[in-house]
């Protein structure tokens, strides 16, 4: 774990260029359509959008949504697509959580993808998801599975060698989530440190808001991931719950 922020300004322009990452993109937005079926009046959130891979999966499908990220050069190549696409439903904003930013608007569905690992603080931005999403509006984090500080050939600004899927079910629920769920969204398989290939798997975990207050609960998705397992239980974990780099 490094305490410093990796520059993604630098990497921004390349960022596509890697297949992994676009195969990423494509299984978790399928993923996030299963567990939480998109619909043409849904507004949506994309956080750590980079240069809107996910965000443009989502977007044919949904009334609008807006891609949020801290790196001026990822977000400015999301414009250059949203230009030449002609996107009008696509929108982006600058936002750093560590300077004490507020995310704007409401949302019936809030995503991420492969941002959380980056963020020291992810009870604070669970915080921030649970204020911007409207009642009865849903979760969705994707990211890397407990992996040991395997999967990065750089480690600055990887704040968790990935997360204890069932304490992050568990987290969720503490933040005021209900309906938390967690399944199986992807695999990765790439060159390892040591040599040989290592594969990684990539979860989403899905949460929702009450609907009003004591009232109905967002109901889970009766939709399932083909063979995706689901988190099992169990007691609460002594001590800080996620699996901190180190």
């Amino acid at each position: 774990m490094t305490a410093e922020k990796r520059d993604f300004d630098k990497v921004a322009a390349s960022w596509d260029q890697n297949p992994m990452r676009l195969k990423l993109a494509g299984d978790v937005a399928h993923a996030i359509s299963q567990q939480a079926p998109l619909t043409p009046d849904m507004d949506v959130l994309d956080f750590g959008c980079g240069t809107g891979l996910l965000t443009l999966h989502l977007q044919p499908k949904v009334r609008s949504i807006t891609g949020v990220d801290s790196s001026e050069g990822m977000l400015a190549v999301l414009r250059s697509k949203v230009a030449q696409g002609k996107l009008p439903n696509v929108r982006t904003t600058y936002f750093d959580l560590d300077k004490g930013d507020a995310l704007p608007g409401r949302y019936d569905l809030v995503v991420s993808s492969m941002t959380l690992h980056h963020i020291p603080d992810v009870a604070r931005l669970l915080a921030e998801f649970h204020r911007v999403l409207k009642p009865g509006g849903r979760l969705c984090l994707a990211d890397l599975d407990s992996e040991g500080g395997r999967f990065h050939d750089d480690s600055t600004g990887v704040f968790h060698h990935g997360f204890d899927r069932a304490a992050l079910v568990r987290h969720l629920e503490a933040a005021g989530f209900c309906d938390v769920q967690a399944v199986t969204a992807a695999e990765v398989v790439k060159p390892s440190a040591g040599g040989g290939m290592a594969r990684f798997t990539i979860f989403l975990v899905t949460g929702g808001l009450q609907l009003s207050p004591g009232g109905t609960r967002s109901v889970a998705s009766a939709f399932s991931i083909r063979n995706s397992a689901t988190t099992k239980r169990g007691p609460p974990p002594a001590g800080n719950i996620f699996n901190r780099a180190r």
